[in-house]
């Protein structure tokens, strides 16, 4: 006989629990005062399932209705969808195509978004904090949307930190003394430097920095992140750091973004280990090494200690001229022979091929070829071009690195572009790893934005 299935079920209903009823959907409108007007945003659907799912990223075609009040733009704004349902609040940027940046799920003051961002750049420079020791001294503090401090980013070269406020919403006194509290009682730097990039400051209508410290320990009468001034400060905008046990020179008044390019550092010294497992010092000449877009000499003076020569290519007489003076500051542990050449990569790489130059070892790590994705198509043939002419200049076994800083360019795009260099030079690539950016640059899957920089390793035969 079949038994009867209702005992079972009677069973696992009894073990079943009710679920507690979900909170009630917050409306934008249900806190404000009968009568009152109703400031905020409303976004469309697209936009609301973005944040949903992770993002937080509102653009600027992606609102419905803005109510904000009259007169100074506010730093934050609660963010609803077209039902009036509550997402969050997120700091408001009137004139950029990103115009909010969600900071947090749930209705927010000014006091409690303090409070917030103080709370999340603690606990990013204490998850940085294992990255730092006596051979590395620098590396980034916070980055951005990445840490959720969408806007805000801060290195730390040395006893130098160098804080980048890049969201309109972050352009205030109050967001700037609660920076310097912060970064003073985590890390005691002898300055800190408010750098930001002048583009970024053009389409977000931010304030000029001061160029004058934001913390200085001559500045001790000052309150937190009041400008500091001039004289003894004045020497606190240079210094020198270590990366993976090499000295680098740094000047907050010069270079790139905050003065150097920190997310390699990891991929820096991987290049350095695949020439000394590949046995370039014991080649014939020692080997040879190539840094294209070499900036300030990062890949091609980690290539010095395991080749007997070493070239960089950059188009900046600056860059090169700060290169010249770190291969100075690590003649003691580099004997190779390095040399400069300012010119244009593309059109070096080509008269060196055509002229039949060999290498060991070439690194392309071009700035960023797409912007946006208008531009990946025109990204791609640049890729290409540059992978082509160095493949053609590879001896066999040799180690090509080649980088793509743009994020639009995904992985497949990018060993493509390289694949079909491969097919053109007729050679054979071996993959021996794929990199990214370093630890201190996290990458988030729900912001793909924050994977930016790809790296591959190969082997050329």
């Amino acid at each position: 006989m079949t038994k009867p299935r209702t005992s079972r079920t009677a069973t696992t209903h009894k073990a079943l629990k009710t679920a507690p009823p979900a909170p009630p959907m917050e409306r934008i409108h249900e806190k404000s005062t009968p009568g009152a007007q109703v400031f905020g945003v409303r976004i469309n659907r697209r936009a609301a399932d973005r944040l949903r799912a992770g993002h937080l990223w509102v653009y600027a075609s992606d609102i419905e209705s803005i109510e904000v009040p009259t007169g100074e733009p506010p730093a934050l704004v609660p963010v609803a969808d077209s039902r009036g349902m509550l997402l969050g609040t997120a700091l408001y940027s009137p004139t950029s195509q990103i115009a909010l940046r969600l900071v947090s799920r749930t209705s927010l003051d000014e006091a409690a978004w303090l409070q917030l961002l103080e709370a999340r750049l603690r606990a990013a420079i204490r998850r940085r904090r294992p990255l730092l020791d006596k051979q590395t001294n620098a590396c980034r503090l916070c980055f951005s949307e990445a840490d959720e401090l969408p806007g805000l980013v801060a290195d730390k070269y040395g006893e130098l930190v160098i804080l980048q406020l890049l969201a309109k919403g972050l352009d205030s006194a109050a967001v700037r003394e609660s920076c310097v509290r912060v970064l003073r009682e985590e890390l005691a730097p002898a300055a800190i430097l408010e750098r930001s990039d002048a583009r970024v400051r053009e389409l977000e209508g931010l304030s000029a920095p001061s160029l004058e410290p934001l913390y200085h320990p001559s500045d001790k009468d000052l309150s937190p992140g009041t400008p500091g001034t001039a004289g003894d400060a004045a020497s606190s905008v240079s210094t020198e750091f270590r990366l993976n046990g090499l000295n680098f020179h740094f000047d907050a008044n010069s270079g790139q973004k905050t003065g150097a390019f920190l997310d390699q550092r990891a991929n820096y010294a991987a290049a350095a280990e695949w020439a000394r497992r590949l046995g370039f010092a014991s080649r014939d000449g020692g080997g040879r090494a190539l840094d294209v877009c070499c900036y300030q000499g990062g890949f091609a003076l980690h290539l010095a200690q395991f080749c007997a020569q070493v070239t960089g290519i950059d188009a900046s007489r600056a860059s090169l001229e700060v290169a010249e003076r770190n291969l100075q500051a690590n003649r003691a542990q580099i004997a190779a022979q390095v040399e400069w050449v300012e010119g244009d990569a593309f059109q070096i790489l080509r008269d060196w091929s055509d002229a039949g130059e060999s290498f060991d070892a070439i690194v392309l790590d071009p700035p960023a070829f797409a912007k946006s994705l208008r531009a990946v198509e025109g990204a791609l043939r640049g890729y290409k071009e540059l992978n082509l002419r160095a493949l053609k200049m590879m001896r066999p076994g040799g180690l090509l690195v080649t980088c793509s800083c743009s994020h639009h360019v995904g992985w497949s795009e990018l060993e493509s572009s390289v694949a079909s260099a491969a097919a053109d030079a007729r050679r054979r690539v071996r993959l021996l790893e794929r990199r990214g950016a370093a630890l201190d640059h996290p990458v988030v899957l729900n912001l793909p934005e924050t994977e930016y920089l790809k790296c591959l390793v190969l082997e050329v035969e």
